[in-house]
């Protein structure tokens, strides 16, 4: 694997004596491979909004944001998605803002699925469901996390990242359901909420492994870390 280095300076006088980097970049053969690729799918998505561009621009920034952001505990991970189960409710179902900003902002921030596919084709669909990336990367940082805690048990396989991972499936089956027995757009996380929290604790709840769940810390080393050097700056 070769990499190629590009570096940029500025000087404060003709000799050059003293060099300022402006850019110190290090990218390999695969970096402008992946470069070259997003630039031309950026291109189709600019001028044509073709659902196949957005969603795999939806996709990267669903996962580029379950790895970034962290939940610290179980506990953490219910109270926001309890929050969360109430606000998409009410935004859903007690004003039309959601479903406008949804269907109306032409920007990969949602999931689009034809519905006329195999009527018009992949180029010619436009009757299109929608999925929202919140959807996604909510509850997939509680699955995260569940992955963390399966893996903090030392057993040989991860239980309970797959059960909260199925549940998520089942209550993505059940709005679709919902939405197409009552022909109205459902707040995804009225189902998927109690999905990716209630059932992995039922399911802690039988094997005896409650207590241990909500007694996980994810990263605790950088917790103590972080509470010693807030004493040593007081």
């Amino acid at each position: 694997k070769k990499y190629f280095v590009n570096k940029f300076t500025m000087s404060d006088d003709e000799a050059e004596t003293n060099l300022s980097y402006l850019m110190d970049a290090k990218f390999s053969s695969h970096d402008i491979v992946a470069l070259a690729l997003s630039s031309v799918l950026g291109v189709w998505y600019l001028f044509k909004k073709h659902w196949i561009a957005n969603n795999i621009f939806g996709l990267a920034f669903a996962i580029n944001g379950i790895e970034l952001l962290h939940l610290n505990n179980v506990m953490t991970g219910c109270i926001l998605l309890g929050g969360l189960f109430f606000y998409d409710v009410f935004w859903v179902f007690g004003t039309n803002v959601m479903v406008t900003v949804a269907t109306n902002f032409e920007a990969p921030i949602k999931l689009v699925f034809p519905q006329d596919l195999m009527e018009k084709g992949v180029f010619g669909a436009s009757n299109m469901a929608m999925l929202g990336l919140g959807d996604i990367v909510i509850p997939g940082i509680f699955v995260a996390l569940l992955l963390r805690y399966d893996r903090s048990l030392n057993r040989k396989s991860n239980f309970y990242f797959y059960t909260c991972f199925i549940a998520y499936v089942l209550g993505l089956l059940t709005t679709i359901g919902v939405m197409h027995t009552f022909k109205h757009a459902q707040p995804a996380l009225l189902y998927l909420s109690p999905a990716c929290t209630g059932i992995p604790i039922l399911v802690a709840l039988i094997r005896g492994d409650v207590k241990s769940m909500f007694q996980y810390k994810d990263h605790p080393d950088k917790e103590e870390k972080g509470e010693k050097n807030e004493k040593k700056n007081e």
